[in-house]
């Protein structure tokens, strides 16, 4: 028998919002080992062509660079690996997708103390439409995630309108007319799912605590696989820090 996760209200309500929050989804154990895979990652560091590690600058720290968000992870062993394959996790995605989920993208965002937020903006706007026409973020919990380390904020409803702006530009004023965020603070272990409509932002992390968050982007399987195609223009057109020219500037756009 078919597992069903979401209710028949809890579907309605992510219909009308475009996102829906699951408390406490993963339990204790399961976020111990996430941080841990999460911390073995990080002290492996990057390696040339496999896992992409990007960096910004800190906020706290003039001159000091922190890292930012670690993408293409789940070729890494252990509980990385599993979260991706989870059936509570693509059977969730399925249901909200309304067919079979296909792996589109993975990262962590780290956002350190004194890493920097997000501007508002739809997670379809960096041109993830030239791969497939729907996707589905999900937001897993890493560490206790508050209004004062920069939380995820989010508009809900507006999803049904489309994309607002321009691709690859932040939202503008003009673009939020009309539009309210609400913060959405989270414990570890709580996951959001939401519709790549939906607009987003956070402020930065200017506590000493991190607010590590694991983000999951899934579409529909008829549409086709398209991860390592992805992945592989990305590298190309926004490589991780690693992999850079000497000299030459890359602008991250959205």
């Amino acid at each position: 028998m078919k597992t069903h996760y979401f209710s028949s209200k809890d579907l309605s309500d992510f219909k009308r919002d475009g996102f829906i929050v699951v408390r406490r989804m993963v339990d204790s154990a399961g976020m111990k080992e996430l941080s841990e895979s999460i911390d073995a990652l990080v002290a492996k560091g990057p390696t040339f062509g496999l896992e992409m590690f990007y960096y910004e600058d800190s906020l706290l720290e003039k001159g000091k660079r922190v890292l930012s968000r670690v993408e293409k992870f789940s070729g890494s062993a252990g509980a990385l690996l599993e979260i991706v394959k989870d059936p509570r996790m693509t059977g969730r995605a399925a249901e909200l997708l309304g067919g079979e989920a296909a792996l589109f993208k993975e990262k962590i965002n780290f956002k350190l103390p004194g890493g920097g937020g997000f501007e508002p903006h739809q997670d379809i706007q960096p041109g993830w439409d030239e791969y497939a026409p729907y996707f589905l973020s999900v937001l897993v919990t890493v560490d206790k995630s508050t209004i004062q380390n920069g939380c995820l904020e989010l508009a809900a409803g507006h999803h049904t309108r489309g994309m607002l702006g321009e691709k690859w530009k932040p939202l503008t004023p003009e673009n939020l007319t009309g539009v309210s965020f609400e913060y959405y603070p989270m414990e570890p272990g709580d996951v959001a799912f939401f519709d790549c409509f939906v607009p987003h932002q956070s402020k930065p992390n200017l506590t000493d605590h991190p607010r590590r968050n694991i983000y999951l982007t899934y579409n529909r399987a008829l549409d086709g696989d398209w991860r390592e195609k992805y992945f592989a223009d990305k590298r190309k057109s926004y490589p991780p820090d690693n992999e850079r020219e000497p000299g030459k500037k890359y602008v991250f756009k959205v």
